[in-house]
């Protein structure tokens, strides 16, 4: 059985050679399919790949935010609640004890604000946070919050270095240590600088204690969990919620989220934007399998007197079939095989133009998946597209095909 197969597929070989060119003009169709489908898919898996990779550095995948909810949903519909739970400090540090993996852990609330120096007219727009398990990638200058700050209630601060030059002006940001910060009806004393890693912009910290339950109220406060592995988000998961569960009798109160969904959103996301545009340049796909049924259709009638000769000497509708079948194959292969080469060659030249675009550090990704999609396109337009004319030859009668001119 192989070896007929391979000589179908020899034969296959020679009658595209004797008719290369008439062959090439009707399989361009698969070309600019193929090479249509394989730019969109590498741009596509290129745009997820560039998407994860900017959620992974702007957030942490170990991360785990509980958010309060604050509307609920009736017969479909979103209503604000007219109560709602949070988490208040001592909520805080007995799901802090109660987690089973190691893991930092953050409370914290945050408003804008206008801050000024004492004694200084010049205001400067901030995120003002309220927390308790601060810790800054780096203390530039000073220190930072303690847990003696939180457990006193000290009137003390910690700014971002971004909040630092602001506020300095020509000055340099180490002389604010020391210096009292205003905003609202609240005056903290700066005692550190730090940097941070995930800092959403000029931000200052001061200790969670400081917050009345009005206040949190009328801005509900966010607890973050930050896993040291990976592995651990799901158990952290489970403790969590368990937590909440035993401690609040309200069900769904707070809403438990982590990066990886935002990754798997994202994923997602991509997977659908991949099948709609798949559909689409796969009409260009079906017009070239439209080519390659006229070329064996064409082949068909022009031997015609061959085919009534190889049923006269044995050959029987199987070998017929495979013989066209093996054709039809072979041809929408080869229309693949270019439709790839053209694809790559215009992914490779259309990714200096994304980059000059956006200016973003973009690059098409080519992966094992496109490889088997371009494959499975290849068998099966050859086998949709070649079952009828391979029918028809096998059903032709040997005498008058024989006769045939």
């Amino acid at each position: 059985m192989l070896r007929r197969i391979v000589q179908s597929f020899l034969l296959a070989l020679q009658n595209i050679r004797s008719n290369f060119f008439h062959t090439f003009l009707s399989v361009l169709g698969i070309v600019i399919g193929v090479g249509a489908l394989v730019s969109i898919l590498s741009l596509i898996d290129g745009m997820e790949e560039y998407a994860k990779k900017e959620i992974s550095t702007t957030t942490s995948l170990n991360m785990i935010s509980v958010n309060s909810q604050t509307y609920k949903r009736v017969d479909g519909i979103s209503l604000r609640k007219d109560s709602v739970n949070f988490l208040q400090y001592q909520d805080f540090l007995d799901l802090r004890t109660g987690l089973s993996r190691p893991a930092k852990s953050y409370l914290f609330q945050r408003v804008a604000k206008e801050v000024s120096l004492e004694n200084d007219t010049i205001r400067t727009a901030a995120h003002v946070t309220s927390v308790v398990g601060f810790e800054p990638d780096t203390v530039l200058y000073g220190s930072t919050l303690l847990q003696d700050h939180i457990d006193n209630r000290a009137h003390v601060c910690v700014l971002t270095e971004k909040l630092a030059q602001s506020l300095a002006g020509k000055s340099q940001i180490s002389a604010l240590i020391g210096k009292n910060l205003i905003f609202g009806n609240r005056t903290l004393t700066v005692i550190g600088i730090a940097r941070l890693k995930f800092a959403v912009g000029p931000e200052l910290f001061f200790p969670f204690t400081l917050i009345s339950s009005s206040e949190l109220r009328s801005n509900l406060p966010q607890c973050v969990i930050e896993a040291e592995n990976v592995v651990d988000v799901p158990h952290l998961k489970d403790d969590i919620s368990k937590f909440l569960n035993s401690r609040f009798t309200e069900k769904h109160d707070f809403q438990i989220s982590t990066n990886e969904q935002r990754v798997a959103q994202a994923t997602k996301a991509f997977g659908i934007f991949r099948i709609i545009m798949g559909l689409i340049v796969g009409i260009s796909v079906v017009v070239g399998g439209v080519g390659v049924m006229n070329v064996l259709l064409i082949s068909v009638t022009e031997r015609t007197a061959e085919i009534g000769i190889r049923k006269a000497v044995g050959a029987n509708r199987r070998d017929i079939i495979l013989l066209f079948l093996s054709e039809s194959v072979t041809v929408s292969a080869f229309g693949s095989l270019l439709g790839l080469i053209f694809g790559t060659l215009f992914t490779m030249a259309a990714i200096p133009i994304i980059k000059a675009l956006t200016e973003a550090p973009f690059q098409a990704a080519y992966t094992w998946n496109t490889l088997l999609v371009i494959s499975v396109v290849a068998v099966l337009v050859g086998v949709i597209f070649g079952t009828y004319p391979a029918l028809r030859a096998s059903r032709l009668n040997p005498v008058d095909a024989i006769r045939h001119e």
